[in-house]
């Protein structure tokens, strides 16, 4: 750990946030995007969900309407709804008044920003290649990886989306290599079964290998509530190590991991 807050005291930090940031928020979860999803379409939830995995199901959405247009406005109406309270949430609180420069997300929904803008924080919001020349000195950068509620064309959520993602060669992707180059990154709010979060460590790791020079590679670091010997072996060969807590609750386990940056 101490490794972990000095590389955050000297800027080499770079914070990497995934969905579980926000459950404590009662946003919908991934399992409720189908469901809509089928009954948009016409189709039981329960029968929908047998003729193929997520990315394949919301692909066929796209191909039925023609676009993902109806349901990005759903997936934004229902992530920022009144009953969301924002200011409820000590995880988005600690993390708008971290000193954090760099934060990427796969997080479509905006709330990062919004706390914020509450806390009265400045950001700039890179979704496309097109904001990246608002980068400044001494303004927090929240890179929106899978894309943004803004901009329809910028969010990975589709088989055809997915797939350009695993390709990593857009400005986004070219920007994290840039980014992690010298830099250890934390990684929170992630299930370690996640496919996107893994094959992230292993692009990672494997760029880190070829584009040091030689050098060390910096130690990265992903938090999770439990233990997992056998994750941790896993990820201890990508150069990532584990982080874990006693504390039963993930949110409140999250929580104070993050109050040790204060």
């Amino acid at each position: 750990m101490d490794e972990l807050i000095a590389s955050y005291k000297d800027r080499n930090l770079i914070l990497f946030i995934g969905a579980g940031l926000s459950n404590n928020l009662g946003l919908p979860t991934w399992s409720e995007l189908i469901d809509h999803v089928a009954r948009e379409l016409g189709y039981d939830p329960e029968i929908y969900k047998t003729f193929g995995n997520s990315l394949a199901l919301a692909e066929y959405y796209r191909v039925k309407k023609g676009n993902i247009g109806p349901l990005r406005s759903w997936m934004d109406t229902n992530w920022h709804s009144d009953k969301v309270d924002l200011t409820g949430s000590d995880i988005h609180r600690l993390i708008a008044n971290s000193k954090f420069h760099i934060i990427y997300t796969t997080n479509y929904d905006r709330l990062i920003e919004k706390s914020f803008e509450y806390y009265d924080k400045r950001y700039i919001k890179i979704s496309s290649v097109s904001d990246i020349p608002q980068i400044k000195d001494g303004v927090t950068q929240i890179i929106k990886f899978h894309g943004d509620f803004d901009n329809d064309d910028t969010i990975v959520l589709d088989e055809s989306s997915y797939y350009e993602r695993l390709e990593f060669e857009t400005p986004l992707d070219i920007k994290l290599r840039s980014d992690v180059l010298g830099k250890s990154v934390l990684f929170i709010g992630y299930s370690l079964t996640d496919v996107n979060l893994r094959f992230l460590f292993y692009k990672l790791a494997k760029l880190w290998k070829t584009n040091n020079g030689g050098g060390v590679q910096p130690r990265s670091y992903v938090f999770t509530h439990r233990p997992n010997p056998i994750q941790e072996a896993i990820l201890d060969q990508w150069g990532i190590k584990m982080i874990t807590s006693s504390e039963d609750d993930p949110q409140k386990a999250l929580q104070d991991f993050l109050e040790q940056f204060r």
